[in-house]
């Protein structure tokens, strides 16, 4: 996969790419929006720690499909407020570590999930060979 940061556009403002090129011929994975709640049902207060579950929870069905991370082409995250952003943030950037090509990202505040606890839900987009 390649980054795609054309020089005529103003950098992106965090740790993505403002677009991924995916040749032809690698297998895709799109993940389903993931929630911050675990296993036992029970969901952490803050968006960071959500966040953090949600991450995981990608990594273990990226893992499925044999890829991780640094496989993701894309990423979709939705947070209920503003100060969610940065507690986001924080856990999309542990997740993806420090990659050789950043992938595209989207980034929208939402009234709400199908809970109101819920603070972020984040899908993927992802390709190997």
């Amino acid at each position: 996969m390649k980054a795609l940061n054309p020089g005529t556009l103003r950098p992106p403002f965090a740790a993505y790419a403002h677009g991924t090129e995916i040749p032809a011929g690698l297998r895709l994975v799109r993940t389903s929006g993931q929630l911050g709640i675990r296993k036992d049902d029970t969901i952490p207060e803050t968006a960071f720690e959500q966040a953090v579950l949600c991450f995981e929870n990608i990594r273990a069905i990226l893992a499925e499909a044999g890829m991780g991370p640094a496989d993701v082409a894309h990423v979709s995250a939705y947070v209920t407020a503003r100060e969610h952003m940065a507690g986001y943030m924080r856990a999309r950037d542990a997740f993806l570590g420090a990659p050789e090509r950043l992938p595209s990202s989207t980034l929208l505040i939402v009234t709400g999930f199908t809970r109101p606890e819920f603070k972020v839900e984040v899908e993927v987009w992802a390709a190997a060979p």
